[in-house]
């Protein structure tokens, strides 16, 4: 489902995003890498789970301006129905 976000709508408006926090090894530095399956183009870090969320709050702000700009659809995200599952496989 997706909509188009008006300016009026994003000041009155919270809109709700899931978003998926992955821990960076330590010898990468740590800290978290964050996607938004509703926002593909979405991917960000931080240097802890607050940086983390804080960095995906500006970048999901940014992505709906641009594509308010651009005039794209804005999907929603069922962000209270999200769920999170860790699938078993089996190595070849």
């Amino acid at each position: 489902m997706s909509f188009r976000v008006t300016t009026e709508l994003l000041c009155m408006a919270e809109i709700r995003y899931a978003v998926v926090l992955e821990p960076c090894p330590p010898e990468e530095g740590g800290g978290y890498t964050v996607t938004v399956p509703a926002l593909p183009e979405i991917v960000t870090e931080g240097d802890d789970l607050a940086h983390a969320l804080e960095m995906a709050r500006d970048a999901i702000a940014l992505s709906l301006r641009c594509r308010q700009d651009a005039g794209m659809e804005t999907p929603l995200s069922d962000a209270e129905g999200a769920r999170l599952e860790i699938v078993a496989v089996a190595a070849a």
